[in-house]
């Protein structure tokens, strides 16, 4: 009888499940290798529809452990830590999620995209919305796009514009030297018809031009050679044109990998003189260009290896606008921001994580030992009705319940972590040949995020490495992190619905290997990649001359309207280039009542030695140097919070009409 009232309360449950997002299984996950029996398939078919996992009925090997893909990665997990993994998705179950309280909602019905429609939300979201619809805005601004654009950046646009051509070719879509035309070149397709040597090839040949393609590497991957270390990452090339070059190449993988933490390349950033640039450096205009650039570069590397990547579209359930836990994260940040302005992490979050810190990190299976599910259920509530009102007593909170209760927190998301766009390519990032593009590709995928996402997934990485850095004490190795996390993060609500158990079994290891590098690499991966910053660069001087044109325009119009009245001429102040020219620059930092300081500038002075300048004379007023950054402000770039090992001699040459400005540094 209790076996059937199960049964009968998880069918109930099935009414209340909601899809956050349309996952195509043929496509995302990995396929079923066999056919289940009747009994295993009517098994597996009511935890589809319940949501629930039914470990019981997995089906076993000879050793009677869950069976498992082992994914043709080099640091495949053993069964050991696979254990960890179902032993997670079993408490999961019996969590029950409190659904009990939750309102009856239905699944929501996607359709798969018609083809082309991918495509275009590609061109749009990269800024390149011009190219198949001439109503679209900012003409100017995709062009200095387009000139950026590096051999396999382009070659990945051509390919999105060119299925979309092929979709609509009973209509007229325009030919993009139709929308930009470069100097010699032809006034129309008509007058292209009548150049013989031109009507051979009708392609984008604006993208293929080596006068406008590569401009941020002068040769092309083949004529290139990697010089540093294989543990190094290379940030001036193109992700994607190493990966060419490797593939040309035919470099076979020396890399073999062990399960042990301590075996995972030891990948290091080379350093670079002009400094390194972190996600929350630029301001809000460049990381836009950031964004696009990111976007084309992640598709490029991906067509490289030959992975075709299938976007899934966000979808809008009705979900809960105040809250704690199934509330949107921005919907949090939204009413976090009005008690405590500048939140980047949900405040809940926050402190879940510091009581947790607080309790001590040494605690035996910390993360894995599941808090009581009843008591975890009660706070809960009490959260929801007390937390912002300063009420709930976190003195009584347990150290495992309020473990228990993050990762409630990040499973009861309406939207995964990751997001629907991007889940199935975090997934597909194991396909690339090697370690080193995996890695790269994570990078790309994290700076992809949505701010939101982004800020609460390194908050999440940040403290799951301090519990590790207690291994010794709490026997919670990088790969037990990685077992407990992976089904939190990646099961959201809904999903469990759509796959079927042999699938289940083959994401298992996948999801943990990602999980385990995205804890691994961290530091590495919220960097912006420099051959980025080389083209949001080369983007804003395209811009920039665009607008002197027209400045110029103005000015000359105002010489000749007033070339009668010619009053003194006026002594200007020394430009930033002529303190340069004379061994020197000057810093400002108006936030601090100080004009301007001038710093000798020597080959080996950076922007630390700046800062230690300014503190050394600012007596009277009491700041840290942590909240402190000194900025590249103007020229080339908009706003950059520079990096305290950035050699200023070595910038100043890459952008000389910056300004140098000590502020606070905006929150993070």
């Amino acid at each position: 009888m209790q076996h059937e009232s199960r049964n009968m309360s998880r069918q109930q449950d099935a009414k209340r499940v909601i899809l956050t997002g349309y996952f195509s299984n043929s496509e995302v996950l990995p396929p079923a290798s066999r056919v289940d029996s009747a009994e295993e398939i009517e098994s597996s078919s009511l935890s589809r529809r319940t949501g629930h996992y039914s470990v019981q009925s997995q089906p076993k090997n000879a050793s009677g452990k869950p069976q498992y893909h082992h994914f043709n990665s080099q640091d495949s997990l053993d069964e050991l830590f696979m254990d960890e993994y179902w032993t997670e998705v079993e408490n999961i179950s019996l969590s029950g999620e409190g659904k009990e309280d939750a309102e009856p909602q239905e699944d929501v019905q996607l359709k798969v995209p018609d083809e082309g429609e991918q495509e275009e939300a590609w061109l749009k979201e990269a800024g390149l919305a011009t190219l198949f619809d001439e109503s679209a805005s900012d003409p100017e601004d995709m062009m200095g796009l387009l000139f950026t654009l590096t051999r396999t950046q382009a070659a990945a646009v051509e390919k999105r514009f060119e299925t979309i051509r092929k979709r609509n070719k009973q209509h007229h879509v325009p030919d993009v030297r139709d929308i930009f035309k470069l100097p010699g070149t032809p006034e129309s397709k008509d007058d292209e018809a009548k150049s013989p040597e031109r009507s051979e090839n009708r392609k984008m040949n604006i993208m293929t031009d080596d006068q406008v393609v590569g401009q941020g590497n002068e040769a092309g991957p083949a004529e290139q050679s990697v010089s540093e270390p294989e543990t190094d990452i290379n940030l001036e090339l193109s992700f994607s044109d190493q990966a060419l070059g490797y593939k040309e190449g035919s470099k076979a993988s020396s890399e073999a990998l062990t399960d042990t933490d301590d075996k995972l390349p030891n990948f290091k950033l080379s350093r670079d003189k002009t400094g390194l640039t972190k996600m929350g450096d630029l301001s809000p205009q460049d990381m836009k260009k950031v964004h696009r650039l990111v976007l084309i570069e992640m598709t490029a590397l991906f067509d490289t290896a030959g992975i075709d990547l299938k976007a899934h579209k966000a979808v809008k359930p009705k979900v809960k606008e105040s809250g704690l836990f199934g509330v949107p994260l921005a919907t949090l940040l939204e009413q976090d921001q009005r008690r405590q302005a500048g939140t980047k992490v949900p405040i809940i979050l926050q402190r879940l994580i510091s009581h947790i810190e607080e309790e001590g990190l040494d605690t035996e299976g910390l993360l894995r030992i599941p808090g009581a599910a009843t008591r975890v259920k009660a706070v809960h509530v009490e959260l929801e009705g007390k937390f912002y009102e300063g009420l709930f007593s976190w003195e009584s909170l347990k150290q495992h319940d309020a473990a228990s209760l993050l990762k409630l927190f990040i499973r009861e998301l309406p939207h995964p972590l990751l997001t629907v766009e991007y889940l199935s390519a975090f997934m597909a990032v194991l396909k690339l040949p090697t370690k080193k593009q995996q890695l790269q590709a994570l990078n790309l995928l994290v700076l992809l995020l949505p701010e939101s996402s982004r800020d609460a997934l390194k908050a999440l990485m940040e403290f799951f490495q301090r519990i590790i850095d207690h291994k010794e004490q709490n026997k919670m190795t990088l790969n037990n992190i990685a077992m407990v996390m992976a089904p939190n993060i990646f099961m959201f609500k809904g999903f469990r619905n759509k796959i079927s158990k042999q699938q289940e079994f083959s994401m298992a290891t996948e999801t943990a290997i990602i999980v385990r590098l995205l804890i691994r690499y961290q530091n590495l991966l919220w960097t912006i990649p420099k051959f980025i910053m080389n083209q949001v660069r080369k983007q804003n001087t395209e811009n920039q001359k665009k607008i002197s044109k027209d400045h110029a325009m103005r000015k000359l119009l105002k010489k000749i309207a007033y070339d009668r009245e010619k009053p003194e001429k006026q002594e200007k102040p020394p430009s930033e280039a002529d303190s340069s020219s004379q061994g020197f620059i000057r810093v400002q930092a108006p936030q601090f009542s100080k004009v301007s300081m001038a710093v000798q500038l020597t080959e080996e002075l950076q922007a630390s030695d700046v800062l230690s300048r300014f503190l050394s004379q600012k007596s009277s007023v009491s700041v840290k140097r942590e909240d402190l950054c000194l900025y590249e402000i103007g020229g080339n770039i908009k706003e950059r919070c520079l990096d305290e090992e950035t050699y200023m001699k070595d910038l100043l040459e890459l952008n000389p009409s910056a300004e140098w400005v000590i502020k606070w540094v905006i929150q993070r």
